[in-house]
């Protein structure tokens, strides 16, 4: 826990640092004076000025500062407000715009890390849509797909991306499996699907399906059917006869053993607790997927940036939909750094360390769109005052009026501060988590 914390701190530290470097680059870039760059905040350890810059090593820290020369005194020949708007919305803009191609390059990191993959000779058809492609071509539930356009399938995943290749109209060969028998070729159109957004065959995948339920026997007396397929045994996933079996053995003697199971689109469970510690007196004939095992793969680049770039593109409009949550439990949607820290190490603990790098990632979008609220001092205010004054073709909103603005600004932000770090420190003390 310890070196989780000090990591999420370092996290942290290297995020806020991020984005000073992109207000610092960019103001130096259209000619603004910027005579110190911080590393944490003073009191000052150690300093070296260089093409007049002084960058300092200090004390606390804490993030970064960028210390540019008479800020708001537009009389003062190289300060940030003697610039045109332009140039001042591209040095506002940098800090947030920093933390975005820092949370892309993060997720890039983690989507592209080696992780357990499901992978099989072919995968298993669970289930067959009626007046699909694949029903017209005359698949079956339990069949097994080889290979698609010529390319051997191990994963579900690699149905989807020979299908995506395809253009439109276009047919697909199929190598299929039924029951252990001589493959045999068939080919088929497959049909774009608007709720998914891609191109589809028709067909639901599976690590097994349920050819028999034994007449008599716990499965058959709780409901399970021929044609299902089953998910896990006590919320563990099986993947193969032997993880089925282990899960059996695992659940003797707990309070109770439960089966999830999916019968069209729906999951259902059923209770088979009691001395049953051998997965064959349960009474499910399954047909798994062949030779079905984990096995430790990385996704390439292009794969893990097209997944980096979507989560950023998508996470405004993720917000968005989380806005009833929100409003449900504010003390789980607004979180400080102590609330992060908290995330951080819940995460870390269900799902592993590499799962810092996308706390890490979240913290950083989450930084950048903070920060983009068009109120001052955050840096969407000093964007959209520069945006006024650019339709106002530079003509300056009044002294009085920004001041006004900032000084609102600034105790809405103090209001908001106190009440996150407040409720961070309610929910460690009242001993809540995130529910991870």
């Amino acid at each position: 826990m310890i070196e989780t914390i000090l990591l999420f701190v370092v996290s942290l530290f290297i995020v806020v640092v991020v984005h000073e470097l992109g207000h610092f680059l960019v103001a130096k870039r259209v000619g603004v004076v910027v005579d110190e760059f911080g590393l944490g905040f003073p009191p000052r350890l150690f300093g070296r000025e260089w093409r007049g810059t002084l960058y300092s090593l200090n004390a606390l820290p804490v993030g970064a500062f960028v210390k540019s020369r008479a800020e708001n005194d537009a009389t003062v020949e190289g300060s940030l407000a003697s610039k045109s708007p332009l140039a001042r919305f591209a040095v506002y803009a940098a800090g947030p715009g920093a933390n975005i191609v820092l949370a892309f390059l993060l997720f890039t990191m983690f989507f592209g890390l080696p992780r357990g993959t499901v992978v099989s000779d072919g995968v298993l058809v669970y289930q067959v849509e009626s007046d699909s492609a694949a029903s017209g071509a005359g698949l079956l539930p339990g069949d097994v797909l080889l290979s698609a356009g010529g390319s051997d399938l191990e994963t579900w995943g690699d149905l989807q991306e020979v299908l995506a290749d395809l253009d439109e109209g276009e047919a697909v060969s199929l190598s299929i499996s039924r029951d252990g028998g001589t493959p045999y070729a068939t080919s088929l159109v497959p049909r774009y699907s608007e709720g998914l957004d891609r191109r589809v065959i028709g067909v639901t995948l599976g690590h097994n399906v349920v050819e028999a339920v034994v007449p008599g026997s716990p499965a058959a007396e709780r409901g399970a059917r021929e044609g299902d397929t089953l998910l896990g045994v006590n919320n563990e996933g099986v993947i193969n006869q032997s993880s089925y079996q282990e899960a059996v053995s695992a659940a003797t003697g707990s309070e109770s053993t439960i089966l999830t199971l999916l019968h069209d689109g729906e999951t259902y469970t059923i209770d088979i607790s009691g001395d049953i510690v051998d997965a064959s007196a349960i009474g499910l004939g399954l047909n798994w997927a062949p030779n079905t095992r984990i096995e430790r793969r990385a996704a390439p680049i292009w794969t893990a940036a097209a997944n980096g770039a979507r989560y950023v593109v998508s996470m405004p409009a993720m917000i968005v939909a989380s806005i009833p949550l929100m409003q449900e439990d504010p003390s789980l949607a607004f979180v400080g750094p102590i609330g992060a820290g908290q995330l951080t190490v819940e995460a870390v603990r269900a799902f592993g360390p590499s799962n810092l790098i996308f706390i890490a990632g979240l913290i950083s979008i989450g930084i950048a769109l903070f920060n983009l609220f068009p109120v001052p001092p955050l840096d969407g205010g000093g964007m959209l005052v520069s945006l006024i004054e650019g339709a106002r073709r530079g003509r300056r909103l009044s002294e009085r009026s920004v001041r006004m603005a900032y000084a609102i600004g600034t105790a809405l932000l103090i209001t908001l501060v106190v009440f996150i770090t407040t409720s961070d420190i309610l929910r460690l003390i009242e001993g809540r988590g995130f529910g991870i």
